[in-house]
């Protein structure tokens, strides 16, 4: 029977840490911070990530402001809005909700954020001091899976590690910070051959891959750790799911994360988290 990580009593236990820390900063400080999250468009999906982050600034005691914009809007004016929010000295923390419209580039985006503002840890100057072992932002999910694995006493420290994806955002920064916990690391992909051969010897499995419950019973080892961070629709049951087969899995695995409620709590904690850290940066 494997141990649950539940990232969502994790997050709100974070979470009143936080309130307490930043209950104090109005009488430090002057003022709390200041998280502004800009939204384009009304993609269901976006819209409830950017509730779900003005109801963790309020649980934290945050100031949060989410800027509304149509998906009409222009390349050069969300650029110009994002330029006047790094020159306002009582914004800490920038973020925009991806993904964007198609006419509008990403990158461009990520790169006129200022880097001191830059909560999602994603600029390149962000994630480049990463590689660098340097002081940055950390990208929240892979941030939030090394809290989760260290709560729940996992020890990293000379491990077999097999990440499964390659994305920037989750994939390569949790092998890095893997890599930083002294884990022997392995990244994968849909591309790789023989992958379950390859999983089989994983210690700690971490799947970011985005294809629903594509990890299988005999894909790991008994005693794996598995951390799940997909979040899929499942053709057949219309549920949420992750890109591991939970119900084949877990009886194998000594640690696992659930889908919904594993990563994607801790994802949003580590935000708040990050927002806090940018005030502190300046004060």
């Amino acid at each position: 029977m494997a141990k649950i990580i539940s990232g969502k009593e994790l997050s709100a236990k974070l979470k009143a840490d936080m309130a307490a820390q930043v209950a104090e900063f109005p009488e430090k400080y002057g003022r709390v911070p200041h998280l502004v999250v800009i939204l384009v468009g009304d993609n269901p999906a976006s819209v409830s990530y950017v509730t779900g982050k003005a109801k963790a600034s309020e649980t934290v005691g945050i100031k949060n402001t989410t800027i509304r914009k149509p998906e009409t809007i222009s390349e050069e004016e969300l650029l110009s809005l994002i330029r006047a929010l790094n020159e306002d000295d009582s914004v800490d923390g920038i973020l925009v909700q991806l993904p964007l419209p198609k006419h509008i580039s990403e990158s461009k985006v990520i790169e006129t954020i200022s880097k001191a503002k830059d909560v999602d840890g994603f600029h390149p100057l962000n994630v480049a001091a990463l590689w660098q072992k340097e002081d940055c932002v950390l990208p929240c999910t892979p941030k939030g899976i090394i809290k989760m694995l260290k709560a729940a006493g996992v020890g990293i420290n000379g491990k077999r590690a097999v990440v499964i994806g390659r994305s920037n955002i989750v994939g390569l920064p949790v092998a890095k910070l893997l890599l930083d916990e002294n884990a022997t690391v392995t990244i994968a992909h849909s591309r790789t051959e023989n992958l379950a051969e390859l999983t089989r010897q994983a210690e700690i499995l971490v799947v970011a891959i985005g294809r629903p419950k594509f990890v299988t019973a005999d894909m790991v080892s008994e005693g794996t750790v598995v951390i799940d961070v997909g979040v899929n629709r499942d053709a057949e049951t219309g549920k949420l799911c992750g890109d591991v087969d939970y119900a084949e899995v877990e009886p194998k695995a000594s640690v696992i994360t659930p889908v919904p409620g594993g990563v994607g709590p801790m994802t949003i904690c580590c935000l708040m988290e990050n927002t806090i850290e940018c005030f502190l940066a300046k004060h």
